[in-house]
């Protein structure tokens, strides 16, 4: 088929799918194998609708054409087996077997054959490689990931993924460009000729349709139209080009619209006002008003305009007027492209930035979507990389040529040096960004990745205030757009700093600008705080637009990421917020959306995202809206610790989102697309270098059952449940706190900070885990990595799984005290016990490991280790009986099938599970190891013993590198067998050891210390500790019963709790002590912990949501943050 016929298929794919044919679109994909329509593709497997998925796919590959192929239909047709035997259909499953997956035993026996054994279990997640298996949704959703990079990788379907880039209604207008050029071809054309058919070329010397006339012989006619002739079709048509008209969205707004040379496209219904839109629907030709000869062959009726999915009021094809250049909204690309989900939505916190002053506007990097630029109303501007939690770069205020400033600008500055930031942005590719500040002058920094910022222009753009900036393109140059409290817009080239033009016209302060463009016009969209909305094209001719915002409100306004949609968000001063999408054609409200308050504090900011989403940050929470939908989708209190009217902002791909807090920081919220890019990035440093090596698909092997490809796809265990496969290590991650600076040093010197004091049951929120087993002490403790469950060890050998549901009280899922979870149980009955042989579990020193997706867990209590599954509690096997027995476990942080084992013999195993084979024997210690912790930054393994020793093990060639004892405090006494741990900080630098004397801080490799805490005599010795989520703070447990919080960062005490606020009083264990034995944090919470009891309760403990936190920390003399002395010892200062 030759390339115009190709293209030919693609304008019938495009008109067909206008007119809503949607099957015989589909139909035609697959007919012709041009366009592989991957949405379309997506939602048949989400529905299940196999029948279809592979009679479609049949039109692009076939089962043995290649290895991706292969594996595309057998992914395929697994999933349909095994949903078979989910349901218990064993007659489908064995038909399945039979007629779809035999094909594949030629070139896999062993596969088939285990395939065919799971006929013979109750319940296939009884295989070992299936355990992971979730529901069927989940399922689905793993298996189409996989599809898609096997699908981008086929070299089968190579150009047939991305749909042309069309005008909308380009077949339309072709014909339009036909009937034009026939029609000046008439030997004597009328005025109003009416067309009533395409079958036969047009004449008006003949009843039209007779017959077909002559076949035109000289189609190069003279280039002057003719009378009653066709409007000029610009570009596409023979005549000369006229000026370029102005964009229908502004022209629609003017209230006095400029004369233009031809007539302005009408957003009215089509037939009422003169055609002018050659582009437009064939249907229903109507005579034209006789005042104006000129006539096209649009026509419509409203409903069926309304069924068009094009951006209101915006023409094409018609005399330069500009349209949209982007793809056609072909198959699921139109505003009503799918069901919108709260689950799609970014409302998990994973991760707390401490800021250290208020923040005032953020924006995440165009391209490298994990970067976060922040403005504080101290005038700091911050970059994070929020996938490390690390602050890569950081700029004070300064000007930077006071003497070039103003006189006015200079005496405002010896005045009051301090300001604060209205705006950051980054620039479209990312290679600058701009700050609008408080008084006058606007930076633009270019950066060069990493922490290399460069000073680029300091402009003084307004007298007073800067309110907005942002980036364009006018005549193909970057330039910076600025609006101040001077009432002025001004434009500037972002190369040299020369103002390029100055638009000037409200009659308040310019609030907010918007910059736009509709194919080669370009325009700026401008609100004040009078609530007035102008509009301005890149010329000296004034504002094209004069209109009103709803409730006369200081408003901001926003494109919808294609472009095609309007919408603004503001809050008037009566506190009336207002949430609307535009008719740009009209210059009117097209709707209003519901859900925001009704007196809102400051001015509500709102952004969008992937043409489909709107949020909002109103009454302490985040809302969120579907574009097609009135009414309040979802919303997100995000933990707590949100002001009235948070600042947020979305990333490019809208599977994060910012949002300030009222503690100076800024929480960042994903949903699971979003975990799984923190997540990668948190495991960059795995790959040998730091380069996203993902994107590079190797050809897959359906290979052995349960090989770990790492490539393309998967074998029939790949699959696990959507939050457990994306979550590895702790996901929430932060930096320490920052000391803001204070303008008033002695103002903040004089308040007196204290000890947050927790002493009753209603000063927390508490919740003890219902248990119906026999209570016996709780020895180790751990969260889930997904944050849904707790999995406890009692000293009687035996685990306890409990798992929050997601329900109406508990939309996301997570653990939490406002609902109890349930004591999760395996059908068979049978409990996780680990093996004690002739051990008395009392006298065992219990240990367990969880794999990160939370489908194994690895432990021991004296006895044999035990590997159990999760999901059926069945123990999977049994190895190295004592002696010596283990004492601590740890997974290798790169591979799950390596273990390190600490010993009662003071060794150290490194154990590989997949080959039953002891790797090394590593010896350093006196006396049993009582702690393991991995730092993948600095490939070191880090053990503690009950000889109070530290050692750092190299973990490429085994060898140690470094050993310390823990210095024990004058006048302490520690017991002979006293466990020593260690977990490393998030930054896998800092070392945190416990001992029951003290807590320390290390810095690894070196062992050297950065800091000692030392508790009062009072308390008891330490029990356990371990570091929050986001490592900002350690949780401590006392033999007393109480627990402290530490700031992290300084080893401060900031707050205690008392057993009595989180222990229910019981009179029956009176004479009985209870105390914790074992602290654990939340993996997505700071602020939530869990305590492992002496009589084997349970407990989870948070603060009062309008805290939101444990008490404040301690200021720091110096400002400047905590200090690193070597060596420095603190203990816990004095009640106050």
């Amino acid at each position: 088929m030759s390339s115009l016929s190709r293209e030919l298929v693609f304008l019938i794919l495009q008109f067909l799918d206008e007119e809503k044919f949607k099957n015989t679109v589909h139909k035609l994909e697959q007919e012709s194998g041009f366009f592989f329509n991957l949405r379309y593709f997506e939602d048949m497997v989400t529905n299940g609708e196999w029948d279809e998925v592979e009679k479609y796919l049949s039109g692009f590959t076939k089962v043995d054409d290649n290895r991706y192929s292969m594996k595309i239909f057998f992914e395929i047709r697994k999933q349909k087996y095994l949903e078979a035997l989910d349901r218990r259909d064993r007659a489908k499953a064995v038909d399945l077997l039979v007629k779809d997956l035999k094909v594949f035993s030629a070139f896999n026996e062993e596969l088939f054959k285990e395939i065919t054994h799971l006929l013979t279990l109750d319940n296939f997640r009884e295989n070992e490689q299936l355990s992971k298996y979730g529901d069927t949704k989940s399922a689905r959703g793993i298996m189409l990931a996989e599809l898609k990079k096997l699908i981008e990788a086929n070299p089968l379907f190579r150009d047939k993924l991305q749909f042309p880039t069309l005008k909308n209604s380009r077949l339309r207008t072709l014909i339009n460009q036909s009937l034009n050029w026939q029609h000046q071809l008439c030997k004597n054309p009328r005025p109003n000729p009416d067309i009533k058919t395409l079958f036969v070329d047009h004449s008006c010397g003949q009843p039209n349709g007779a017959r077909a006339p002559s076949p035109v012989t000289n189609p190069l006619m003279s280039a002057v139209p003719k009378a009653g002739g066709f409007p000029p079709m610009g570009a596409h048509g023979p005549f000369q080009p006229t000026p370029a008209a102005l964009p229908t969205s502004i022209t629609g707004w003017m209230a006095n619209p400029t004369p233009v040379p031809h007539p302005v496209a009408s957003a009215g219904p089509i037939g009422l006002t003169a055609p002018n839109n050659a582009a437009a629907i064939l249907k229903n030709p109507r005579t034209p008003p006789a005042n104006n000869p000129a006539l096209d062959y649009q026509s419509a009726d409203s409903e069926h305009v309304l069924k068009r999915s094009r951006p209101f009021g915006i023409p094409d094809e018609v005399n330069n007027l500009p349209v949209n250049i982007l793809p056609v909204p072909y198959v699921g690309q139109s505003h009503g492209q799918s069901s919108c989900s709260p689950e799609d939505l970014p409302k998990t916190v994973v991760m707390t930035l401490s800021q250290g002053s208020a923040v005032k506007s953020m924006d995440f990097h165009p391209a490298q979507q994990i970067l976060l630029l922040v403005g504080t109303n101290i005038g700091d501007i911050m970059v994070w990389e929020v996938g490390s939690g690390e602050k890569i770069a950081h700029k004070t205020f300064k000007v930077w040529d006071l003497s070039a400033c103003s006189m006015a600008l200079q005496a405002s500055m010896a005045n009051d040096y301090t300001v604060s930031v209205n705006r950051v942005m980054w620039s479209p590719n990312g290679a600058f960004f701009g700050v609008a500040y408080s008084k006058h002058i606007v930076h633009i920094y270019s950066y060069h990745g990493g922490d290399d910022l460069r000073n680029h222009l300091e402009i003084e753009a307004h007298v007073g205030s800067v309110n907005d900036l942002a980036f364009s393109y006018p005549n193909k140059q970057l330039c910076v757009v600025t609006c101040g409290e001077d009432r002025v817009i001004k434009v500037w080239d972002a190369s040299s700093g020369a103002k390029q033009y100055t638009f000037e016209g409200h009659k308040a302060p310019v609030y907010s600008i918007c910059p736009h463009h509709k194919e080669n016009i370009q325009f700026i969209f401008s609100t004040a705080t009078d609530g007035k909305i102008k509009a301005w094209l890149y010329d000296n001719m004034g504002s094209r637009v004069d209109y009103n915002a709803p409730g006369q409100a200081s408003t901001t306004m926003a494109y919808s990421a294609d472009g095609t949609r309007l919408f603004s968000c503001g809050t008037n001063k009566e506190g009336e917020s207002f949430l609307v999408e535009w008719n740009e054609s009209e210059g009117a409200v097209k709707c209003t959306y519901f859900g925001l308050g009704k007196r809102s504090v400051g001015v509500v900011q709102f952004d969008t995202t992937k043409n489909r989403f709107l949020a909002a940050g109103d009454e302490f929470t985040v809302k969120f809206w579907d574009m097609d939908n009135l009414n309040l989708l979802a919303s997100t209190p995000a933990d707590g610790g949100l002001p009235p009217s948070p600042c947020i902002r979305f990333n490019k791909e809208g599977t994060l989102l910012a949002v300030s807090t009222d503690d100076n920081g800024v929480k960042i919220l994903a949903n699971s697309d979003g975990i799984r890019l923190l997540w990668t990035v948190e495991n960059r440093a795995f790959d040998g270098s730091r380069v996203a090596s993902a994107t590079i698909v190797k050809a897959p092997n359906i290979g052995a059952f349960g090989s770990n490809n790492a490539t393309v796809g998967a074998t029939i265990g790949d699959r696990t449940a959507p939050v457990a496969a994306m979550v590895g290590l702790n996901d929430a991650r932060s930096l320490v706190d920052v000391k803001p600076r204070i303008a008033d040093e002695s103002v903040e010197k004089s308040r007196i900070w204290k000890l947050t004091e927790i002493n009753e049951p209603l000063q927390c929120r508490s919740l003890r885990l219902p248990d119906s087993l026999t209570a016996m002490r709780v020895s180790r403790l751990i969260y889930t990595n997904s944050g849904v469950g707790i999995l406890a060890l009692a000293s009687n050998a035996v685990h306890k799984l409990w798992k929050w549901q997601r329900n109406d009280r508990n939309l996301t899922g997570k653990a939490t005290t406002s609902v109890a979870p349930q004591l999760w149980q395996a059908s068979s009955g049978i409990l996780m016990t680990n093996d004690i042989s002739d051990a008395n579990p009392e006298d065992a020193v219990p240990c367990f490991a969880l794999s990160k997706n939370d489908s194994y867990v690895m432990s021991a209590s004296g006895g044999k280790i035990s590997l159990f599954n999760m999901m059926t509690y069945k123990t999977m096997t049994t190895f190295m009986p004592p002696p010596p027995a283990a004492t601590f476990l740890a997974f290798h942080p790169q591979d799950n099938n390596i273990i390190a084992i600490g010993m009662d013999d003071s060794s150290i195993q490194i154990y590989n599970v997949r080959v039953d084979e002891v790797k090394t024997k590593l010896k350093g210690h006196q006396k049993r190891i009582t702690g393991l912790a991995f730092s993948h930054t600095l490939n070191v393994l880090v053990s503690s013993g009950a000889d109070s020793q530290l050692c750092v093990w190299n973990t490429d060639g085994w060898e140690k590198q470094a050993s310390k004892f823990l210095q024990i405090p004058n006048g302490r006494a520690a017991s002979p067998h006293a466990d020593t741990r260690v977990q490393f900080h998030l930054d896998q630098i800092h070392l945190l050891a416990v001992h029951e004397t003290q807590i320390a801080i290390f810095e690894a490799p070196k062992l050297e210390c950065l800091k000692q805490w030392v508790p009062r005599e009072a308390s008891g010795p330490i029990t356990h500790a371990t570091y929050s989520c986001d490592s900002q703070s350690i949780y401590v447990s006392f033999e007393d019963g109480s627990v402290g919080v530490l700031t992290a960062s300084t080893l401060r005490l900031r707050c205690r709790i008392s057993p009595v606020a989180y222990l229910p009083p019981n009179p029956s264990l009176s004479s009985l002590r209870v105390f914790p034995l074992v602290i654990a944090a939340h993996p997505f919470d700071p602020n939530q912990f869990a305590l492992g009891l002496t009589d084997g309760g349970v407990q989870i403990v948070e603060p009062l949501e309008s805290e939101g936190k444990w008490g404040t920390s301690p200021p720091v003399e110096n400002g400047a943050g905590p200090s690193t002395t070597s060596g420095a010892t603190g203990s816990e200062p004095s009640q106050r």
